[in-house]
């Protein structure tokens, strides 16, 4: 056989294998990509995102009514060629996360929340309406049991969120909500609905649009108590509620991860 055969017939070869390991690749990716595990919005993909994070500083209100972050600049790009901001900040401030160790002994600390639970279907309660006749308006089983009945069993995992309306009032009194004895009025969740998620579900987080994962006038705090030492964590101050579906959202939360946290502010948002 010439020369130049058989370079032909070694060329050949060669990108017979090249076409065969192609296609074996495209198929091994096809074959993952649909055994991959993840949340129904996440394998359809999505058309936006929406910010569900409120942009705070010294002025955002806090449950205790004190500035939770003081911001002092260190240095300035026109002296330093840089800026630099110094953050003395209250962990529960502004949209943020409460770890279990925020209402337990021994519970995961925010650094320890597991990454897989920080990426999770969004289900939004809506009780915008009641909560606009009565400030101490609560998520409760029969909101729950209404949610599923028009969307579905709550996913595994799932983020169960607040809407009530109260991420607008942010920029006044109207969000603490205080009576002349110093009460708090705002929405939240009731320790059954809770204990139901608990029980009946795999939800792995709740949130709220308001300061507290119990609404305003709670003295005991049964939610926080019931929920995060199980070692699920909650959400508050969450923005942009209303700017979502009921269902089919992915929430992306972004967790500080400072060792040892009881929470801490997040950058928080839905793709839908």
């Amino acid at each position: 056989m010439c020369d130049i055969c058989v370079m032909n017939a070694v060329k050949d070869k060669m990108l017979s294998r090249r076409q065969f390991f192609t296609a074996s690749a495209a198929v091994g990716a096809a074959a993952a990509l649909g055994s991959a595990s993840g949340t129904p919005a996440m394998a359809d993909g999505h058309s936006m995102v929406e910010d569900l994070t409120h942009t705070y500083d010294a002025d955002f209100p806090t449950y205790f009514g004190a500035p939770g972050v003081e911001i002092t600049q260190e240095f300035n790009f026109a002296d330093n060629g840089f800026n630099l901001m110094k953050l003395m900040l209250n962990e529960h401030t502004g949209t943020h996360v409460d770890a279990p160790l925020h209402f337990s002994a021994d519970g995961n600390s925010v650094d320890e929340i597991p990454v897989s639970s920080l990426v999770a279907p969004l289900c939004v309660v809506d009780i915008a309406a009641k909560a606009a006749d009565n400030a101490d308006a609560q998520v409760t089983p029969d909101d729950l049991k209404a949610w599923i009945a028009a969307n579905g069993d709550i996913p595994e995992g799932a983020c169960v969120a607040m809407h009530s309306g109260w991420g607008g009032k942010t920029g006044g009194d109207g969000f603490r909500n205080a009576d002349g004895n110093g009460v708090m009025h705002f929405p939240g969740f009731h320790i059954e609905a809770a204990k139901m998620l608990m029980e009946e579900t795999g939800a792995q987080s709740i949130a709220v649009d308001t300061l507290s994962l119990d609404h305003g006038p709670s003295a005991d705090f049964a939610v926080h108590y019931a929920w995060l030492p199980t070692g699920r964590f909650g959400i508050e101050n969450i923005a942009n509620l209303d700017k979502l579906p009921a269902a089919g959202a992915t929430i992306v939360i972004g967790a500080p991860k400072h060792r040892g946290g009881s929470g801490g502010p997040a950058r928080i948002f839905a793709m839908v």
